[in-house]
């Protein structure tokens, strides 16, 4: 089947879901429905597309730039471990602990730490980004054949030359295996930040709308968010597609 075929038969399988939830909830669902209706959500969106707008675009924000602070520090992370074992031996022990810290009671510090505004948030999506793309990281540079390391040796390529033209291309495959998740971390560490208190986002927008039992303006919240990370995966993906094409072929 083409690409085209494919696409069209999934476009075909949400719309048919759509509309059996259209029909369950008019047949079935009440005004305080915990279910309500596909066509109440989408005209709480319309209604309320300003203030939807508004944080989409601060949880963006907030999830983008923590996920570039994390990919960026797991990476360096990652590659100093690989280049200086003795330093991934003193450091890596740490950040494996700070990773069974659960994000509520970090977020909590890191409120008190930064303040309620966006930084916060940013250092929370930071916490839950870096720590997998540093192990991947890690984990990619040391699994390159020592025959290839050896060969390349033989004909005097410095360490410069190995990391760049063989351990790089190796690993890269890894690292957007935990980009990818990374991202949707991201996500989840901003909208849970927002929870501590914010005036702005989609994290406090969903605890607004469960305190007040407004069923439709919930879902609506939660089909944003999840356009939201399924666009920010989905961005990851294609760049993985176009750049990391040999990914499929080790």
């Amino acid at each position: 089947m083409t690409r085209g075929g494919i696409l069209a038969l999934q476009t075909a399988t949400i719309l048919g879901c759509l509309a059996v939830w259209e029909a369950a909830a008019r047949i079935w669902g009440g005004p305080y429905s915990v279910m309500p209706a596909v066509s109440a959500v989408l005209a709480d969106m319309v209604v309320n597309h300003a203030a939807l707008a508004r944080g989409i675009l601060r949880t963006l924000t907030e999830t983008v730039l923590g996920f570039a602070a994390g990919a960026a520090f797991g990476f360096l992370a990652g590659a100093a471990f690989a280049q200086f074992r003795l330093l991934e031996r003193l450091l890596l022990p740490l950040l494996v602990v700070s990773q069974t810290v659960p994000v509520i009671a970090f977020g909590a510090l890191v409120v008190i730490w930064f303040g309620n505004g966006i930084l916060s948030k940013v250092v929370i999506a930071f916490y839950l980004t870096f720590f997998p793309v540093t192990v991947n990281t890690l984990r990619g540079l040391m699994s390159v054949d020592p025959q290839r390391v050896d060969l390349m040796r033989s004909f005097g390529a410095s360490a410069w030359t190995l990391f760049w033209r063989l351990r790089l291309p190796f690993a890269l495959p890894a690292i957007m295996a935990s980009l990818l998740l990374g991202v949707s971390l991201s996500l989840v560490g901003a909208i849970v930040g927002e929870w501590f208190g914010d005036t702005v986002g989609l994290g406090i927008m969903l605890v607004q709308a469960m305190y007040a039992e407004n069923m439709p303006r919930l879902w609506s919240i939660v089909v944003a968010c999840g356009v939201l990370g399924a666009g920010l995966y989905g961005i990851l993906a294609a760049i993985e597609r176009r750049f990391v094409w040999w990914g499929r072929e080790l």
